[in-house]
């Protein structure tokens, strides 16, 4: 007896349950925002540094053109979290020079907790570019007709007198 598969799902299920994984993403890092992180905790975060909404440093970019891990764990500064535009701010060092990172959850590729050996992998989501709207076609040339005649307002009134 052979198994079937199962029929291809016209609801986004795959993409509904990653985006709630983002969820928890971003609540273990609001909770370390709000009280810091407990214990051994701490988190290695990667993310798409080319992905549309993402802003880190030059320096980084050219460094890390693609892809970029952090880790969060004793010195990172200004972690915020977003919620209405999805993502989370912080503030860290590389190699001494301090940066501030803007990273929306839709980047991230990767988020592992070592302490507790949890962890979760992202497909990037995919950006709907913003595209331009088709120009309205021209509407068709009408047919010949008479050119109106252009009357002036005294040539008007001498008429109409």
């Amino acid at each position: 007896m052979t198994e079937e598969a199962p029929p291809e799902s016209l609801l986004p299920y795959e993409r509904w349950t990653e985006n709630a994984l983002r969820i928890v993403v971003l609540d273990a890092l609001e909770h370390a925002a709000r009280e810091g992180l407990p214990g051994e905790h701490h988190f290695y975060i990667s993310f798409r540094t080319d992905h549309p909404g993402v802003s880190i440093p030059g320096h980084l970019k050219a460094r890390y053109p693609t892809e970029i891990t952090i880790v969060l764990q004793h010195r990172f500064w200004d972690l915020k979290i977003d919620r209405e535009k999805p993502g989370f701010s912080v503030g860290l060092s590389f190699g001494g020079v301090p940066a501030q990172l803007v990273v929306p959850l839709s980047a991230l590729t990767a988020f592992h907790d070592p302490h507790v050996r949890f962890g979760l992998r992202f497909e990037p989501e995919a950006v709907m570019e913003a595209a331009e709207p088709e120009p309205e076609p021209e509407p068709p040339p009408l047919p010949d007709s008479p050119k109106p005649q252009v009357v002036s307002l005294d040539a008007f009134r001498r008429k109409r007198d």
